[in-house]
Formats: C-alpha cells, sequence, structure tokens
C-alpha cells in the first residue's frame, strides 16, 4: 500500500515539475534527475539494493555447511567500493531477514553493528586496488570477528553483574571461539585473494553506466 502512494507522489511531483518547467521553457528531464541525485531513492536504487541482498543471502545460505567461511565479508567490501552508500541500505534489510530466518538471538545484535562497521572501513579505503590489501582487510576482519561479536555479551554482563562479570563474559565467549576466527580469518584471506580480480573486474563493466 505504501509503496503504490509514494510512486504516485514522486509520478504527481514530476508532472508538476515537467509543467512548471515547460512554463519556463526549461528541460523537463534536469529536475527528475536531480530529484534522483538529492538522497532520494530512485527505483534503479530500489533494485540494486535488493540485488545486494539476495545475493549476500544466497551466498550466505550456500556456504553455511563450512563453518567460518563465508562470502558476506566478500560481497560487503565489493558493494561499498563500487555502489558506495547505497550499501548501507542493503545491510540493515540482510541482518533483519538474517533474524526473520534463524531467530534474534545475542548473535544478531552483533550483526547490528559489525556489518556496517565493515562496510564503513572498506568506504574509507574505497580507493585501494590492491587485492593484498583487501585480503589482508577481510582477513583481520575475520580473525576480530570474534572479539568484536563478544561486545555484546560484554554489555549484557554489565547489565546483569557489573562491570567485572561483563567483561569476564565477553572475554570466556572470545576465547572459547579464537580457532574459530582463525578458520574465519584464513577463508576471508582466501576467496579474497581468488574472486577479488575476476570479480572486480565485472563489476567495473556492470557499473559504468550506474551512478553512485
Amino acid at each position: 500500500m505504501c509503496f503504490p502512494l509514494s510512486i504516485q507522489l514522486r509520478e504527481n511531483r514530476f508532472i508538476n515539475t515537467d509543467v512548471r518547467e515547460r512554463r519556463e521553457g526549461e528541460n523537463p528531464k534536469m529536475e527528475w534527475k536531480k530529484q534522483g541525485k538529492g538522497g532520494k531513492l530512485t527505483v534503479q536504487d530500489i533494485t540494486l539494493i535488493g540485488l545486494m541482498v539476495a545475493i549476500l543471502e544466497v551466498c550466505k545460505a550456500a556456504l553455511s555447511f563450512l563453518p567460518n567461511v563465508e562470502l558476506v565479508s566478500f560481497w560487503i567490501i565489493l558493494f561499498t567500493i563500487f555502489f558506495r552508500k547505497k550499501i548501507f541500505f542493503a545491510i540493515p534489510a540482510f541482518v533483519l531477514i538474517e533474524g526473520l530466518l534463524y531467530g534474534f538471538g545475542m548473535w544478531w545484535f552483533s550483526y547490528l553493528y559489525v556489518w556496517p562497521l565493515l562496510s564503513v572501513i572498506s568506504y574509507f579505503f574505497r580507493k585501494q586496488e590492491s587485492v593484498w590489501f583487501w585480503s589482508i582487510l577481510s582477513s583481520g576482519f575475520g580473525l576480530f570477528f570474534g572479539f568484536l561479536c563478544a561486545i555484546s555479551y560484554v554489555i549484557v554482563g554489565v547489565a546483569d553483574s557489573g562491570w567485572q562479570g561483563g567483561l569476564h563474559a565477553g572475554f570466556t565467549w572470545w576465547v572459547a571461539g579464537i580457532k574459530m576466527d582463525i578458520i574465519h580469518a584464513v577463508g576471508n584471506f582466501a576467496l579474497m585473494m581468488v574472486l577479488y580480480n575476476p570479480v572486480r573486474r565485472v563489476m567495473e563493466k556492470m557499473s559504468r553506466n550506474y551512478e553512485t
């Protein structure tokens, strides 16, 4: 109900803009383009965001049989490089779907800040093109993934038994999973090394006609 209404309002605004610009002798397409660049999502943006979310979900499910081997880190980095701020719309949708599919446990609350953090770091270094740089960054993210997730346990522990109890709970949880974090780091490094260059070339060709 809300989406068609949103489209109708945009169509009405376009018609009004078209009439005003025809009176002023201007190009009616210029204002429409400016609106798309003014922070408002276009149909093309929504389609792109949906595609990013679908790729994240499909790739995560495809490798779910391998412990701590995932392509989510890889795709978030690549999507951030090429589509920049649009990824910040895709990540919340991805996290919400994860919660709906697998439940809203402690791990889910960690997702609320872990994946956006990776995207922010990638955005800051988006001009880097070295496969080694991105492989090391992705690997480091995998290595500290458990540490970052442990923050949620610290917060819950502090609320329940004070700072000492919270820090102990987070530290214990993190140490118990260090072996899995090492697997995560190795997997991220290998996947980035193998996939970065070929996928980047394909995305460069596909994104030439898309304005970020």
